[in-house]
């Protein structure tokens, strides 16, 4: 091992799953499923950041199977029949190359747009039958041979917009103070959870920002925040996925831990932070790159997810570890467009 990552090469268990480096690859979403189902290409796209050292992959957003999550039709589904036997490829393709993947349930919730299932506009037995999708979606992806699943509840999809007081405004118990906001995320973490075997591990991705407001919160303060996340442990969740913009930066002033610290101190759930690591070169000599290791060091969080850097790069986390680094590419736009 070089000084170039410290230990985040190393291999590490995380909520009882074995993995091969404590780097975790983000979701993005990447629109190669026609008709959502992943094909060949979306495999060989997975497979080959397996290869290339990451311990742990989340898809990208696959969506439940109910006709509000979205009007994608490229984006991927997790539901039973040719989506399932897509997602069988993509799980065999990983597990060839000694990689773990997890698959993202989403429901985009306003941002769907016409037709929209949204905090404002659910009504009766609208709330069971997102259950039942989730239910179904879940078990899907255990038949499908995931080692794990993450809910998606950030960045101002549905589940985030009832936590975010903007965009709930019901008063019955599915709104108003944060305990009630965090109501429905709970139902379908707990539903999700019911679904999962023994050893397969539930994810809850959650974030303060949103993709239309960066300066959004869920939580105003600690106390705000410890509610939602408790509320989350209770209901199953085994690791924590605390998204934000820039890993580096404090959340709440006066103390200096990002969201996955604050996720880890609140629950002692193991946490995954994430945020503009590693988006050039240059990162892996910077000052930015001690602070991600000190904060490691210092059990602030257990893994790092890399996102944007990979699409170009597959082979990232052992370039970086071996101080390849001439080897590797900095992250440019156009690599979004690309399925390498």
């Amino acid at each position: 091992m070089t000084a170039t990552l410290d230990a985040l090469p190393a291999p590490t268990t995380v909520a009882g799953l074995p993995l091969s480096s404590r780097f975790v690859m983000a979701p993005m979403t990447r629109k190669h499923s026609p008709g959502g189902v992943p094909t060949a290409e979306v495999a060989a796209y997975y497979r080959r950041r397996a290869e290339g050292g990451v311990g742990l992959i989340i898809t990208e957003g696959a969506l439940v199977g109910h006709h509000s999550a979205s009007h994608e039709t490229n984006v991927p589904r997790m539901t039973p029949g040719p989506a399932e036997a897509g997602w069988r490829a993509v799980t065999e393709a990983v597990h060839q190359a000694n990689g773990r993947i997890a698959a993202q349930l989403w429901h985009l919730g306003s941002e769907r747009g016409a037709g929209a299932w949204t905090p404002s506009t659910m009504r009766g037995g609208d709330f069971q039958e997102i259950l039942d999708a989730y239910g179904e979606s879940v078990r899907t992806a255990v038949r499908a041979g995931f080692d794990a699943v993450e809910i998606h509840a950030a960045h101002g999809y549905l589940l985030d917009e009832f936590l975010w007081p903007l965009t709930n405004r019901r008063t019955d118990r599915y709104g108003g103070d944060v305990r009630r906001r965090a109501t429905f995320p709970v139902e379908v973490i707990k539903t999700v959870k019911a679904e999962l075997p023994a050893g397969v591990p539930l994810i809850v991705r959650f974030s303060q920002f949103k993709e239309r407001d960066y300066t959004a919160r869920i939580a105003e303060t600690p106390a705000e925040l410890a509610t939602i996340l408790e509320s989350f442990a209770t209901a199953g969740a085994d690791v924590l996925h605390a998204s934000q913009r820039r890993f580096w930066e404090p959340i709440f002033a006066g103390h200096h831990e990002n969201l996955a610290g604050w996720a880890k101190r609140i629950t002692g759930l193991p946490a995954i932070t994430v945020g503009s690591v590693g988006l050039t070169r240059a990162f892996l000599t910077s000052p930015q790159r001690d602070d991600l290791l000190k904060r490691h060091a210092n059990d602030e969080f257990d893994l790092v997810a890399l996102g944007r850097i990979l699409l170009a790069n597959p082979h990232w986390v052992r370039l970086a570890a071996e101080g390849r680094t001439e080897e590797i590419r900095d992250y440019r736009k156009a690599d979004e467009d690309i399925l390498y």
